[in-house]
């Protein structure tokens, strides 16, 4: 078998892209995004989240691990700090997006459909930090550490 650090992230959420195959059953929360852990391996993880419209996350990076998301089911926009300030980028169903372990981002349902991702993560996740875009800078905001946090 492909060692997943010669695999490309994307494709291997492209793996789980249907919920009918997920070990635990796709459901939508109205307080909160759901998630839930498809697969880990002492390399990496799968997570499979949905959200309604309105939800999404803070701004936050992944602790140093590299990454991919898929959007397997309606719309999602991901914003990235560019130039002192964010920018949006709109992903469709059948869109992803690969992003290494300095990445910092937040992502939500901006439409009026529910959406469902597919995430990967190597290595695992074991904290992340999240931000606040202070006049133009990111200014760390809190660490949140896997088992605790999520």
């Amino acid at each position: 078998m492909t060692s997943i650090r010669t695999t490309d992230l994307l494709t291997v959420a492209g793996r789980y892209a249907d919920p009918t195959t997920w070990s635990v059953p796709l459901r939508f929360d109205r307080a909160e995004r759901w998630y839930a852990l498809l697969a880990s391996t002492g390399e990496h993880e799968v997570w499979a989240l949905s959200w309604l419209p309105g939800q999404g996350t803070d701004l936050h990076d992944h602790g140093g691990s590299s990454g991919a998301f898929l959007v397997v089911a309606g719309e999602l926009t991901e914003q990235t700090v560019s130039g002192g300030r964010l920018r949006p980028h709109r992903l469709a169903a059948g869109a992803g997006r690969r992003f290494g372990p300095r990445h910092v981002h937040q992502v939500a349902n901006r439409g009026d459909q529910p959406a469902v991702s597919v995430h990967v993560y190597l290595p695992a996740l074991r904290h992340m930090t999240r931000y606040h875009l202070v006049d133009g800078r990111l200014r760390a905001a809190e660490i949140a550490r896997a088992g605790v946090s999520w």
